[in-house]
């Protein structure tokens, strides 16, 4: 016991001196402080309310903002159910709670319940053929999850065991991707340094059994959130930039992973800026540093990020994402603390203001950390330091709101999309044949799931009178999230057209 509380006490002073260094070099601000202490010990933030959400916070003209549930300590990322109830990671807690869908329309969840607990700093989570995926800091399982009743059933089966979680940067960030292959990434255990382990710092797939592991790309120095483009399925990541080398770099980076590449850590910063305390790269004969796709601004700490399904959103949102700024500690002067909506342009990534203040004249009152829409297209937000969930909704008030668990039904939107004339590819095709095809596709990807089953299926009732062959094909080429992008061939996306919309006469 003597020994624990020596040890103790010199944890304790090391972090005094740590926190007195960091205010008299003025890397940090006194009221960067009390943020600080949640992060590092946890220590409670402020309490988030409705008033302050009504008066200090703002999102783009034509969207509402409402505190969706308060006294949520610590939570982290936000993953949607089948059935429209929310999961919440809280590593901080070792657990995983379920907030029930508002049924009621009132606003807030109609419940809320810790859904596993006694586990090991978990983050990621996913939801894939009745599974419920979960990264722990270890470790990677599943379970067992009945989406209807909102529980697990059985015990979590380890899929992937002996995963390093040392040094600063030990979350796991887990998505099972169209290719039903499960990704995983993991930052770095230092600043600036190499890695003795190699899986750290970068981003790993595996079989959805936690097989055949292998690592697709490297310099990632602390990528805690990624996602699909729905239009081409390019995967994009979120990456923290290195420490102590002034307020003003270098960057956070937004990346667009590509098997086989290197995103520069340690050996470069930013637009492949060599860094100033590694040297030459020892590697550099044999790779070449991949440069951001875009840039954040320096220790804003992009960390979730979600590609929007713009179908309730207005239309510049089309090709958009929402990335959640957690903000800055060892910057002078804070920054971040915010959420920012990435918008892909013929110019590039443009980013812009999505939910705004949480810093005001140095005063914090929360950190964004994930992003995920619901079955309706709101937009929720979990804050792990006001222990908060925010949900943002687009061209309706609370009071015209259907609530979530019982929204009006999701349809293919009545517009005429209609071939001007039949494609030619149509006459020359074995149209049964295609049919059939398509029906074994439709299977095989488990289209029912979407558009027959659950509590809001998407409809795919008379969408022949709506869509013609070429816009159906358009949809499967690029479609809009949550629709995957399946890897289909051209003649796949016709065969699945024709199943979809082909009418045979009688007799054929």
């Amino acid at each position: 016991m003597r020994k624990i509380l020596i040890s103790l006490g010199l944890l304790l002073a090391l972090f005094a001196a740590l926190i007195g260094g960091l205010l008299a070099s003025g890397q940090i601000g006194t009221s960067s402080l009390a943020m600080l202490l949640n992060t590092m010990l946890g220590l409670s933030g402020p309490a988030a309310n409705d008033a302050t959400v009504r008066q200090r916070y703002q999102v783009p003209d034509g969207f509402t903002l409402e505190l969706y549930a308060a006294e949520v300590p610590r939570a982290r990322f936000l993953r949607f159910t089948p059935a429209g109830d929310l999961l919440v990671s809280r590593p901080g807690m070792g657990d995983i709670l379920l907030l029930r869908r508002d049924a009621d329309g009132d606003g807030h969840p109609d419940s809320r319940e810790t859904l596993i607990s006694g586990l090991d700093r978990p983050l990621g989570l996913d939801i894939h053929d009745g599974w419920l995926y979960i990264a722990e800091s270890s470790r990677i399982g599943r379970v067992r999850f009945d989406h209807d009743r909102g529980a697990v059933v059985g015990d979590i089966q380890p899929l992937v065991e002996g995963l390093t979680d040392d040094g600063n940067h030990w979350s796991k960030t887990i998505r099972i991707g169209a290719d039903q292959k499960l990704y995983l990434a993991q930052g770095s255990t230092c600043n600036i340094c190499e890695e003795e382990d190699a899986r750290r710092a970068t981003m790993m797939r595996f079989e959805l059994d936690g097989s055949q592991p292998e690592i697709i790309a490297t310099g990632l120095r602390n990528s805690v959130g990624f996602d699909w483009a729905p239009w081409n399925g390019a995967l994009y990541a979120t990456d923290n930039g290195r420490d102590m080398l002034g307020d003003d770099f270098p960057p956070c980076e937004l990346n667009r992973i590509d098997p086989g590449k290197f995103y520069g850590w340690p050996y470069f910063n930013g637009d492949n800026i060599p860094d100033p305390d590694m040297g030459a790269d020892p590697l550099a004969g044999q790779r070449q540093p991949t440069p951001p796709a875009h840039n954040f601004r320096p220790h804003n700490a992009p960390l979730g990020m979600t590609f929007l399904n713009a179908r309730t959103l207005p239309p510049e949102y089309r090709r958009s994402a929402l990335a959640a700024l957690h903000g800055s500690w060892n910057r002078s002067s804070p920054d971040g603390y915010k959420v920012v909506s990435l918008h892909w342009t013929e110019d590039g990534i443009e980013e812009r203001d999505f939910l705004t203040g949480f810093l005001q004249d140095g005063d914090i009152s929360g950190r964004p950390v994930d992003v995920a829409q619901g079955p309706d297209g709101d937009i929720f937000i979990s804050d792990d330091y006001a222990g908060a969930i925010y949900r943002v909704a687009y061209g309706k008030d609370r009071a015209g709101r259907a609530g979530m668990g019982n929204p009006a039904p999701m349809t293919v939107p009545a517009v005429s999309r209609l071939d001007a004339t039949p494609p030619g590819w149509l006459a020359e095709s074995d149209l049964p044949q295609m049919a059939h095809n398509g029906s074994e596709l439709y299977e095989r990807y488990q289209c029912r799931t979407c558009h027959e089953q659950g509590t809001n299926p998407v409809r795919l009732d008379n969408l022949a009178q709506r869509l013609g062959y070429g816009a159906v094909v358009e949809v499967l080429e690029a479609p809009q999230s949550p629709m995957p992008l399946f890897p289909l061939s051209a003649t796949e996306r016709r065969e699945l057209a024709v199943y979809l919309l082909w009418q045979p006469e009688a007799g054929e």
